[in-house]
């Protein structure tokens, strides 16, 4: 129990002022989520309320802060309105069956997280090479930035346009005054957060000045929502009894489980490798995967939209002090209190004083070094970069991720395949000796093959392995095909400084190869990664 209350007392009154600030700050986030969704903003807030309560409590990085996110809100729109549509198709027509849908895939995201921690694929987030890192802050930072333009724009007739001129000045103005508070004031005092008294003072600005400008309840009534306030989150029985409503489409229900689980997990792991930079410690990833399960769990059993880490919130809360999980936890209640009691208030505040602290968030997520250091990575750093910032922006996060770990892993493996080498030289007694050096994987195999000439080399042969690797199942077989070519021509070969599970591949594959492996006490000691065996799993 002393793990999960680690940290609570590590600074309680920046914990609690900054979970405060946090707390304001994802009812907007919240509800303009579930409105992508085309959900209850209610359900939204319950979401955001249970992941952060969770995750904050057990997950893996204190301090970083959960809730409904727009990338897993896009995912989930065509499954709930394809769950609307077979609901109003039914004998006896069941409205928003896509939600309850919703509810039932929760249950399935977070089992595959819990899943994933267990078998600890959390780990995996390390492998993430800093420029996908750096393109992924960039890209979230524009991502971000795009989405609160959309408050300076109103929806009329079902077309968008900008604010008139008289409301869109008098919202710039209040987002420039937030964004100024918040400059300044740290250099004054850093007792307070920065993003709270800019919120309180803006609000007061306009409530006690009688200034007309958008607001958190103004916002919630023009998507077509009734307001911020609701009661205590209730236990969806009803679920149990839809599942014959999922014959047929299952499918659906399992496919988007597993992107949503996806989705998840990446961005919080991501959230959480960008907080421990921050913050000069480490999170566990492992840890963080099953907690966030856990609340996607919760939320499918008692009405909440699900969700995963956010890189916004989380950046305010660490820049407001916020370091133990005391803030998250904080967040969550004071998000429920203002459901349950606060709603009257909280509704009062202009969402431009949300804006600008977001604006402020942009202005510190984006990583403005990448500019001095573009012209002086290589130029497959500087692509990866630029790829996943652009895919970020352009379809989301996990798309981005995973095609810059793809990039950067054809361009190491490009690299490393013309790595290889083979010294020849002859001994005394005629044996032709090949020296490799370099690893021998997937992408050696065609250069590691074309160094030998079988046919022409004379009758003994020696492949010396003592600077070389042989890294996966592609390069052993290879090897094989080597070792065959000279055996049918009748030559004498010879393997040295193979590692003892290469040696054992080998002759699982041909009990005959044990003739030709020569073993040594300076035989080097590696795993081979392959198909078969995988000692690292």
């Amino acid at each position: 129990m002393s793990k999960i209350f680690h940290n609570f007392t590590f600074n309680p009154k920046n914990d609690i002022l900054s979970g405060l600030t946090v707390a304001l700050a994802l009812v907007p986030e919240a509800v303009a989520f579930a409105f992508v969704a085309g959900i209850d903003p209610l359900v939204g807030l319950y979401g955001a309320f249970m992941m952060g309560l969770i995750t904050s409590l057990f997950g893996g990085r204190p301090g970083m802060i959960s809730g409904a996110t727009g990338a897993m809100a896009v995912v989930m729109v065509h499954m709930i309105q394809q769950g609307n549509e077979v609901g109003m198709g039914l004998a006896q027509p069941i409205e928003n069956l896509g939600l309850q849908w919703l509810f039932i895939t929760l249950l399935f995201v977070g089992a595959f997280q819990i899943l994933a921690g267990v078998l600890r694929l959390g780990k995996f987030v390390r492998l993430i090479p800093h420029p996908v890192m750096m393109g992924f802050v960039n890209g979230l930072a524009i991502v971000i930035f795009l989405s609160q333009l959309g408050m300076f724009k109103k929806t009329v007739n079902g077309s968008t346009h900008w604010l008139e001129t008289e409301p869109l000045l008098i919202m710039i103005g209040l987002v420039a005054l937030t964004m100024t508070i918040m400059f300044l004031l740290p250099k004054v005092t850093k007792k307070l957060p920065a993003a709270l008294v800019a919120i309180v003072v803006v609000a007061c600005l306009t409530i006690f000045g009688g200034i007309e400008a958008s607001t958190v309840g103004s916002f919630i009534r023009d998507g077509g929502g009734s307001g911020l306030k609701g009661s205590l989150p209730s236990f969806q029985f009803q679920i149990f009894s839809l599942f014959d409503t999922l014959t047929g489409h299952w499918g659906l229900i399992l496919s988007t489980a597993a992107l949503l689980a996806a989705v998840g997990l990446i961005e919080s792991l991501m959230t959480l490798n960008l907080v421990d930079d921050i913050t000069e410690t480490r999170g566990s990833g492992n840890r963080e995967c099953v907690a966030q399960g856990g609340a996607n769990i919760l939320n499918g059993l008692f009405g909440g939209m699900g969700g995963c880490a956010m890189i916004g919130q989380s950046i305010i809360n660490v820049n407001s002090g916020g370091r133990g999980r005391l803030s998250g936890a904080v967040a969550a209640v004071a998000l429920l209190c203002f459901i349950l009691f606060g709603a009257p208030l909280i509704e009062q505040i202009p969402i431009a004083a949300l804006v600008g602290v977001m604006f402020m968030v942009v202005i510190g997520t984006f990583a403005w070094s990448s500019f001095r250091v573009i012209n002086k990575i290589p130029k497959s750093d500087a692509i990866v970069l630029i790829a996943v910032s652009a895919i970020t922006v352009w379809q989301d996060l996990a798309i981005a991720v995973i095609a810059g770990v793809i990039i950067s892993a054809l361009v190491f493996a490009w690299k490393n395949a013309t790595m290889i080498r083979a010294r020849k030289h002859i001994k005394e007694d005629g044996t032709k000796v090949y020296e490799i050096w370099g690893p021998l994987f997937f992408g050696s195999t065609q250069a590691f093959n074309t160094k030998f000439d079988p046919k022409t080399d004379p009758d003994a042969i020696e492949i010396d392995f003592i600077e070389s690797r042989v890294s996966d199942h592609s390069g052993v077989e290879a090897l094989s095909s080597v070792v065959k070519k000279y055996i049918d021509l009748g030559k004498s070969i010879k393997l040295t400084h193979l590692s003892p599970e290469c040696q054992g591949l080998l002759t699982k594959l041909d009990p005959d190869f044990g003739k030709v492996i020569e073993t040594s006490i300076d035989d080097p000691r590696y795993h081979v990664v392959t198909d078969l065996l995988d000692k690292e799993a």
